[in-house]
């Protein structure tokens, strides 16, 4: 017998025409910010932050430079110093927006590293809450995201005005 986990609000995700994008899809967000599909929280003149579209957790945020650079010894300390008051500030914005019980802050250098895009740097905020590694993943295989994308997002563009 199988389980089944009811996400109706999934359908529209499911049936509408992907676009495929050429290239790195950060720069390609970084040319169109106010494309609200891709989730662009916020833009400054070295760092872009994204809602991940395929987040490990709820709240799950990639802060980047906007330079497309791969290796972490290239950034300039513009942008490292921007990187990290990113950081920062969207770790504070989540503890005010969701309660998250901590956080898993990190960045997969180079493919063999696990990065899924090793062209172009990103970190990953991930809230986490006490007990959210509950039964789903471990016996079903299936992770449940509480909060639909569009609206952290709303949430999160919110918060800088």
């Amino acid at each position: 017998m199988n389980d089944r986990l009811w996400a109706p609000w999934r359908l529209s995700y499911v049936t509408q025409p992907k676009e495929k994008i050429a290239g790195c899809f950060v720069c390609h967000a970084d040319s169109h910010p106010d494309d609200a599909d891709l989730l662009v929280v916020e833009q400054n003149d070295q760092t872009i932050i994204l809602v991940n579209k395929y987040p490990y957790n709820n709240g799950h945020l990639l802060i980047c430079p906007r330079r497309h650079v791969a290796d972490l010894v290239d950034l300039t300390d513009e942008e490292q110093h921007s990187i990290q008051h990113m950081l920062v500030k969207y770790v504070k914005k989540l503890r005010n927006l969701i309660s998250p019980h901590g956080f898993n802050v990190g960045l997969n250098l180079g493919a063999a590293a696990g990065a899924g895009l090793p062209g172009h740097l990103h970190w990953h905020i991930v809230p986490r809450w006490q007990g959210d590694n509950n039964f789903m993943p471990v016996v079903g295989g299936t992770k449940v995201i509480p909060q639909a994308l569009e609206e952290l997002h709303r949430l999160l563009k919110a918060s800088n005005e």
